[in-house]
This record gives C-alpha cells, sequence and structure tokens, in this order.
C-alpha cells in the first residue's frame, strides 16, 4: 500500500497531516509551509510564483479524503489483522482490527489492560514496518491519545500496571521524532496531568524512568515546547525527582537518561537556579564519583556542571560540598574523556573555577595529580579550547603557588 501523490506534501514528500492552500491554488502541509515562509521565502515552493498573500486556507475536502483513504486501507488492516506471535489475548487477538477500532480501545474505560497492551504492541508493530502506517497513526491523531492514555487519572491505579505504561511510553517516544509536539502543551499543563508526571518519576519502575527522562529531553530541546519545559524545568518536585533518579547504584542506564534530562532542562538558563535549589550539583558530584569506569553521560553531567557554575549561587554550593573525592574525580575525568568529546574541557573548567576561589582547591588538584593530567592533554589531539583551558588552569596554579612561596 503506497501513498498516493496527490496525498503527499510537495515538500516533506510525507502524508499530508494538516493541508493547507496558498493563494497560488498549491497545497501544503501546514508544518513545512510554515517553515518555509519563516525562514523568509516569499514565493510558492513548486509554482515559484510570488506570494501576494500568505494566508493558509484549509484544504478540509483533502483531509476528509485523506482520512477515508486511511481508514479504508486494506493493506494496513492486513497488518492489524495479524495477530502477535505469542500473544495469549485469547479473542482480542484474532479480531480483525481497524485503525478505528484501535482508537476505540485505547479510549475505552472499560477494555482490560491486557487488551490495550496488545493494541500498543500492534500499534508500534504497524509505525516501525510501514511508512503509510507511521503516516496513518499520525494523522490519525494517536500521539495525543497515547498522552492521554498515559497521563490519565488516577495515574496510582495505572502505575499499578507497569507494563502498560513501559508499552505507553515506549509509543511515544517512538513517534516524537515524527510528530508535531504540540499536543504536550496542552496535556502537560494540566496540573493533573503534571502530577501523574511527578507521580510516575518518583514511582515508576528503571524503564519508566528512562523513558520519562528521555521524554523530558525531547520537550527540552523542541522549539515548540519551550514554555513546557520552562514550567517543568520551575518544579522542585520534577528536579528533586531527577535528582534522586542521578544516584541510582544499581541501573546505570537510569542515571544517565537523568543526566539527559537535567542536561536539556538546563540548556534553558532560567531553569539553572531552581536545578541548584533542587540539588543538581549535589546529584551531579555524586554521579561522577559513583563509578570507578566512565560512565556514558559523564561528559553532559560535567557540561552541566560548567554552566550552573557560572552563577554566583553554584559557585557558593559548590563550595560548601567541596571534597578532595571530588577533586579526584575531577582531575581523572581531565584526560579520560578527551579522545572522544568535549568532557576535558568542561572537567578544567569547573577546576579553574574551584581553584581560582581556594588554595585548598589547589593543593588538592596538584596533588591529586593535575599537572601531569593536563600536560598529557596538551600533547593530546583534543581540541584547542580544551589545550587554551588547560594551560589557563597550569598557569593559576603556577603564579598562585609562587605568590605562596614569597610569603613563606
Amino acid at each position: 500500500m503506497s501513498i498516493p501523490h496527490l496525498f503527499r506534501c510537495p515538500i516533506s514528500l510525507d502524508l499530508f497531516t494538516d493541508p493547507v492552500t496558498l493563494c497560488t491554488g498549491q497545497t501544503y502541509d501546514r508544518f513545512s509551509i510554515q517553515k518555509w515562509l519563516e525562514e523568509g521565502h516569499l514565493t510558492c515552493p513548486v509554482t515559484m510564483q510570488q506570494l501576494h498573500d500568505t494566508t493558509l486556507v484549509p484544504n478540509h475536502t483533502l483531509r476528509h479524503l485523506i482520512e477515508q483513504w486511511l481508514l479504508k486501507g486494506p493493506g494496513l488492516n492486513r497488518q492489524l489483522k495479524q495477530p502477535d506471535p505469542g500473544s495469549n489475548s485469547g479473542s482480542a487477538g484474532d479480531m480483525e482490527l481497524s485503525l478505528r477500532t484501535l482508537k476505540r480501545l485505547l479510549q475505552s474505560k472499560s477494555a482490560t489492560s491486557e487488551s490495550k497492551a496488545d493494541v500498543l504492541k500492534k500499534v508500534r508493530n504497524l509505525w516501525m514496518d510501514s511508512d503509510v502506517g507511521r503516516a496513518c497513526l499520525i494523522q490519525l491523531g494517536f500521539f495525543s491519545l497515547l498522552l492521554e492514555l498515559i497521563f490519565q487519572s488516577p495515574a496510582p491505579l495505572l502505575l499499578c500496571n507497569q507494563e502498560l505504561l513501559e508499552l505507553s511510553l515506549d509509543c511515544l517516544l517512538t513517534f516524537s521524532p515524527s510528530t508535531h509536539l504540540d499536543s504536550l502543551n496542552n496535556v502537560l499543563t494540566k496540573d493533573i496531568k503534571f502530577a501523574s508526571l511527578v507521580l510516575f518519576l518518583s514511582q515508576g519502575n528503571a524503564k519508566i524512568k528512562i523513558s520519562l527522562c528521555h521524554l523530558l529531553e525531547t520537550i527540552a530541546t523542541s522549539d515548540s515546547t519551550q514554555a513546557l519545559a520552562i514550567t517543568i524545568g520551575q518544579s522542585p518536585c520534577v528536579m528533586r525527582s531527577l535528582v534522586s533518579i542521578l544516584d541510582s547504584k544499581t541501573d546505570m542506564l537510569v542515571s544517565d537518561a537523568a543526566v539527559q534530562a537535567i542536561n536539556g532542562l538546563c540548556s534553558l538558563k532560567i531553569n539553572r537556579e531552581n536545578a541548584i535549589k533542587g540539588g543538581a550539583i549535589h546529584g551531579l558530584v555524586k554521579y561522577l564519583s559513583n563509578t570507578s569506569t566512565m560512565k556514558n553521560a559523564s561528559p553532559k553531567a560535567l557540561a552541566i556542571l560548567d554552566c550552573l557554575l557560572e552563577m554566583e549561587i553554584g559557585k557558593k554550593y559548590l563550595a560548601k560540598i567541596a571534597n578532595n573525592s571530588l577533586i579526584r574525580v575531577l582531575v581523572k575525568h581531565i584526560f579520560m574523556v578527551s579522545s572522544e568529546n568535549e568532557g576535558s574541557e568542561y572537567a578544567i573548567s569547573v577546576l579553574l573555577a574551584m581553584c581560582g576561589e581556594s588554595s585548598w582547591a589547589r593543593g588538592e588538584a596538584v596533588n591529586a595529580g593535575v599537572v601531569t593530567q593536563l600536560l598529557f592533554l596538551i600533547q593530546s589531539q583534543c581540541s584547542s579550547r580544551a589545550k587554551t583551558k588547560a594551560r589557563a588552569l597550569l598557569l593559576l596554579l603556577r603564579s598562585k603557588c609562587r605568590r605562596c612561596d614569597k610569603k613563606l
């Protein structure tokens, strides 16, 4: 089953999700043509005619035709009729499901958790196996439906069935790179839905926490959800939950995911002070200290520390918790991560901030072998910025030591 030519947007070449027509008579997907216009183009992409009017008129006729085609598509229905191997859902696995039936089952309050889980598996398979399937699920609003399913009330009831919640989040994250994320704004700005997010972050199992952290990262890095990212980043409950997840010693993937989420939220400057007050600096220090080997997200953890120390409140907080263990961890990371990323640069930046304010920190850094690490780094193939900061730290240590010698 292929997408008819007339149902494809001339810009994205994907199935129309929100067809709109320009004054030239050409139809485009709203998201694609809006992006075209926002980039400063004042011509029709197909005809190259000058646009005397940029009004976008919804093409309801085309949208209706696409919806009918999607719902009647025999190729899709054949895919949906196939039961999952090993499914124990009985008659539900043998039902001749249509997309409309799938939606009804997910929306139904009387449907069992097992039947909904079966539907979610079919939805996930359809998304992964077929371009047309992906277009269908987007067009028919399954992303919004999944949001409502995940953040429904009462949340504790869904938390009792963690497999269903895991599947729902898995589908949601699979959808998110290809969908407009505006519907997240409509759902998570509601107090009761937001409370569900906080509950799942604090009480969900490892898979649920990882998925939610990835969702928060997506929200923080998407232009259409920046206001929501600020709301989330300003929540003390969310930040405390993420800091708590950072301290997971049993599952490295969970703590790595928390670093990614905090990094995303702290990319917005307005969220940084709340992150500091929520214990992010202490949590990141523990994250970096809780392993004898490199963690996947260590460079990002160092990057967050670096940006939080740009604030005076961050420097004061770090000074309160600084100890020789932290200095050793930072020194260890100088050369450990230099070959693959910018982790070295951030580790040096943090040491510069600490050593510039404290003679104790300078002494501990020297005792931990920082000079040797910096000299090795300068001779390596790391970035020029990392080398510049390494030289700056060496100069700082040398100048401070000379002053001490003169006093003696």
